[in-house]
């Protein structure tokens, strides 16, 4: 059985792909920095909810399964989502991964380790103030401001209590890339690029 799982973990030439979690709370504007990388370093954004979303989509039976634990307001099991981000990193020819929104918590992060045996290069963080998340996600939907405000706290706090772990798990093995999000979007890139340019440099040269 070992020697399946290895190949199966690899990408088409055989080497484990480079992956990078991407982890950050609503409104941190990770998804606008992700196209970024993709445009500038080459690559690929994979977001657990777009995977599972397309999943449900395809009317597969793991789809419907999917849509039925969402319904009922279950959380969808770890094996479930990194199946199918493994299942991304296979059939995608590239070699460099951007995990967007994974792992959600420490289950998620140990379970992604076990079954991928891949252990990311670092993690991404977008670091942004709450007040500064709350600006930016009313901003977005005016009009319904009353209603969003509570929704956007409790969204905040459901993402700080179940991803911080993963990022101290991450910081003691000093693997977090941490980014001041609160800034405006183009210095924010500004300082994702110092993190991302040495390795472009190296490729090209």
């Amino acid at each position: 059985m070992g020697s399946i799982v290895d190949g199966a973990n690899g990408t088409a030439s055989g080497k484990k792909p480079t992956v990078i979690f991407v982890l950050g709370g609503p409104g941190s504007g990770k998804g606008t920095q992700c196209a970024y990388i993709v445009e500038h370093y080459g690559y690929t954004h994979l977001s657990a909810g777009d995977l599972l979303r397309a999943e449900i989509k395809s009317g597969s039976e793991n789809g419907t399964m999917i849509q039925n634990m969402i319904k009922e307001g279950k959380i969808v099991p770890s094996e479930v989502t990194i199946k199918l981000l493994q299942k991304a990193i296979q059939e995608n020819g590239n070699d460099k991964f951007l995990i967007d929104g994974f792992p959600r918590n420490e289950e998620n992060r140990a379970a992604f380790e076990k079954v991928t045996e891949i252990e990311p290069k670092f993690v991404l963080f977008f670091d942004c103030p709450e007040e500064e998340m709350e600006k930016r996600l009313l901003g977005r939907n005016q009009g319904r401001e009353d209603d969003n405000i509570e929704t956007i706290r409790k969204r905040f706090k459901v993402f700080l209590e179940s991803s911080l772990p993963v990022i101290q798990y991450y910081e003691a093995k000093g693997k977090v890339r941490k980014i001041n999000a609160a800034k405006p979007i183009e210095a924010v890139f500004e300082e994702v690029k110092t993190i991302f340019s040495p390795e472009a440099e190296k490729v090209e040269a």
